[in-house]
Formats: C-alpha cells, structure tokens, sequence
C-alpha cells in the first residue's frame, strides 16, 4: 500500500525538510516567495461552510460555522507580520483590538504559550503531535526526544478564552496520548511585587491572624484547674487528630496522582516518618538544653509549645500551597473558599499552642515567636504553590506535616491525667468527651474547606 504522507509545516526549515524527504505540505496561508512546485504536493487548507436556502455571510449560523477559523487567519497573519492582513475586511479595527491587549498576554497562548512535560516512563519517547480540545495545533519544543524523567516545554500558539475550560493531549510517535485538562483558562502568575503582596496577604490572612487570635485566649486558660487543663489537652488532641487526618488524606490523593517513578505513597511515608523523628530528636535536644543550662525560660511546657508550632506550621504550610496553586492553576472560586475555611479552621490551632503553657507564665516575646512560627510557613506556601507549583513538593509537605502533627499528639498525651498509664488517661467522661468535641469542632470548619 502506497501512503502518501503530507506535513502540516510553513517554515524554511519544514518546507526543506518536507521537499529533501518527498513528502508534500498543506498550508492555511502561503508563504510569499516560497517555491511550493519543489515539493511532491502543496495543499491548501480552507474552510467555509454551505450557505442554505434564506442564508446570507451575515446569518449567525454562517458566523459560528465559519467565522471562528477565519479569526484564525487574522491572527496568523498578525503573528507573522504578514503584510496580506490589511487586505482582509475590517483588518484595521482588528489590529486596533489586539494592540489594546497588554503585550504580554497578545499572543493567547496557554499559560504563557508553553505546558511542561515529562517522560515518566522507563523507555524514551518522541513527541509528535499537540490536539487541543480535540483539534490538531502546531507546536514547537525545546527537545522532542525524552528519556526517562526528561523535562521539555511545548509551546501552543491556541486562541484560548480566558476563564474557558480546556483539554491538552499530547501524543508520542506510537500514538500513546497524555491528557491534561486545563479548568480554568488563565495566565500563570508572575513573581512580581504585586502577586507577591497579595499571596503574602493571603497567608497573613488565613495562617497568621487566625494562629494569633486563638494565642489571645490565654488570660482565660491560665485560670484553669488540672482537669480544666486536661479537658483543653484532650481537646487539643482532637483538634491536631482531625489535622493529621485531612493531611494523610490529602498526601495519598496526591501521591495517587503523581507519575509511577516518583513513588508517591513511599515519598509521603518517608516524609512523615522524617519530621516524626526530626521532631522527636528536636525535643529531646532542646530539653537537653534546659536541663543542662537550667533555663527558667524554657520550660518543659514552653518546649512541647515550640514543638506544636512547629507541627502546626509545617501543616499551614501544605495549606498555603494549596491556595496558591488554586489561584495559579485558575480556580479562584475554589481558592477563596480555600481562604475561608481555612481561616475559620487555624482559629483553634491557637489553641493546640497554648495548651502545655496554659499554667505558665510566658513573655509576650514567647507568644509572639510561637504565633509566628504556626502561621507565617502559610506564607512560603502560599507564594511556592503561586509561583513554582509541584506536585512531588506538595506530597513532600503534607507528609512533613501529617508526621510533625503525629509527634505532637504522641507528646501531648503524655501530659493528660499525669500519672495515669496509657489509655487510662483518657478514661474520664470529661476527657473523652474534650477529645471528641476537638474532632468535631474541626470537623465542622472543615466543611467550609470541602
């Protein structure tokens, strides 16, 4: 069988390249100059559409069948500084339109004109060919051959409308199609001043007021008697439990969807078990401190604080990524809920801090340092899922997080009902019920999340 092959190309380099292999071309636009008799076949690409009966150019069916690829020569032509666009109807107030548009977003290319690829696979692969919402578009890359983990940028010139949803698929040299859908039409955040104040905003907002305002509830945890305290431990305890839930939840999901090399659900084990250890090596050194120094000013209470903030903020820190990327990623609706819920959610993780040095009597400096360290990771995390989002970074983070908060609830509930054994400890009706409300008061705010 004789397949005449003919390539969809329009450049010096194409067209030489099409000519020296026999193959023929097919073109929307002909370049000036060029000598199309050389090749096997040119073909001209055209489109249009059958005008019926009581049908003029200017009914709307004739403009949606055929206005939408005739805008694609427009845009062509504008691209390629063609001189043939100020031959076509009403070129000036085109040309007036688009230079309106700022030039950095002109070019209508998605997320800046380039998707990011990666061969997770054990063999090589070549690109060959980019469809977009089921429509075939020229496109070019850095490197069209990739070995295993390699990293390309393709780039697709494609009319996309802002706040449209879209479909990617690319497709290896054997046909195999990686897909991946674009929500929400929008440009990629830029690490400017301003993109960087507002993320800062935001992790203010949702990770370091709320940490703050539940440190403002300690003149009235102070008064508490040792059960009053051991009901705000246990219910501490439900608080950080509900979190470390949501966090191994949201790792595995996360782990699921990263490619098979990265070996998600190891690399978010891993990252837990490192920050439980980290943790648990961080205690014992610092109260190896206190016991060698005899530091009034680092309690065993104050030490357990600093290890909960610590805790806590690796956690905010997997929730500023995750607002970040909402808003990168186009989802604004889903971002600002994001920013509620979990606002409403940090309000008692306040709390969880104070918990071990509501007996205390701590300097406002101390306060002050805890709050910080709870809230201010939602910053970072709001600008590193903004800006450079990664998938394997935010498993990474929630694992961190999920393991941290687990060293904490193990170092919490040795200070419930001091003296008693294990689950003895939490055997009262007082108690259990404190660690049930913790769950269920979290339980409540996250629904606002969900």
């Amino acid at each position: 069988i004789n397949v005449r092959f003919v390539l969809g190309v329009n450049g010096p380099k194409g067209l030489q390249t099409s000519a020296s292999m026999g193959y023929g071309v097919f073109t929307s636009r002909p370049r000036p100059g060029t000598r199309y008799e050389d090749l096997a076949s040119a073909t001209l690409l055209g489109f249009g559409t059958v005008i019926g009966e009581n049908e003029t150019v200017e009914s709307t069916r004739v403009w949606e069948t055929a206005g939408a690829p005739a805008a694609v020569a427009y845009h062509a032509f504008l691209e390629q500084h063609d001189e043939r666009l100020e031959s076509l109807p009403n070129a000036d107030r085109f040309i007036e339109l688009a230079m309106a548009i700022p030039e950095e977003t002109r070019h209508l290319t998605l997320h800046e004109g380039h998707l990011t690829v990666m061969n997770d696979g054990p063999d090589p692969i070549t690109l060959a060919q980019v469809t977009v919402d089921d429509a075939y578009w020229a496109f070019t890359a850095e490197r069209s051959q990739l070995g295993h983990l390699a990293r390309t940028a393709v780039h697709v010139p494609y009319p996309w409308v802002a706040g449209e949803a879209h479909l990617v698929k690319i497709l290896t040299s054997t046909g195999t199609p990686f897909e991946h859908e674009i929500a929400v039409a929008v440009e990629t955040p830029k690490a400017t001043a301003a993109h960087l104040a507002a993320f800062a905003l935001i992790g203010l907002y949702v990770g370091v007021l709320p940490v703050a305002l539940g440190l403002c509830w300690f003149p009235v945890l102070a008064r508490l008697t040792r059960r009053g305290l051991d009901v705000l431990l246990a219910v501490t305890i439900g608080l950080l439990a509900f979190l470390l839930v949501d966090a191994v939840q949201e790792g595995l999901e996360g782990a699921a969807q990263l490619a098979g090399a990265f070996q998600g659900t190891a690399l978010f084990i891993g990252a837990a078990g490192t920050s439980y250890l980290g943790l648990e090596v961080t205690g014992q050194w610092l109260r190896a401190v206190r016991a060698r120094r005899k530091d009034a000013a680092l309690s065993a209470g104050s030490v357990l604080a600093l290890l909960i903030a610590i805790g806590i903020g690796l956690h905010n820190f997997g929730e500023g990524l995750a607002i970040g990327a909402a808003f990168a990623l186009g989802e604004a609706a889903l971002g600002t809920l994001l920013i509620v819920g979990f606002t409403l959610h940090n309000t008692t993780e306040g709390l969880a801090i104070l918990a071990p040095i509501a007996k205390e009597r701590p300097s406002v400096a101390l306060l002050i340092q805890l709050g910080l360290i709870g809230g201010v990771p939602t910053i970072a995390g709001a600008w590193l899922g903004g800006f450079v989002y990664s998938r394997v970074a935010a498993v990474m983070c929630l694992g961190l997080g999920a393991g941290a908060i687990a060293q904490v609830i193990h170092q919490l509930s040795r200070q419930v009902g001091s003296g008693q054994p294990g689950p003895a400890r939490f055997a009262t009706a007082s108690t259990m019920l404190g660690l049930l409300a913790g769950f269920a008061v979290m339980y409540a705010t996250g629904m606002l999340v969900g």
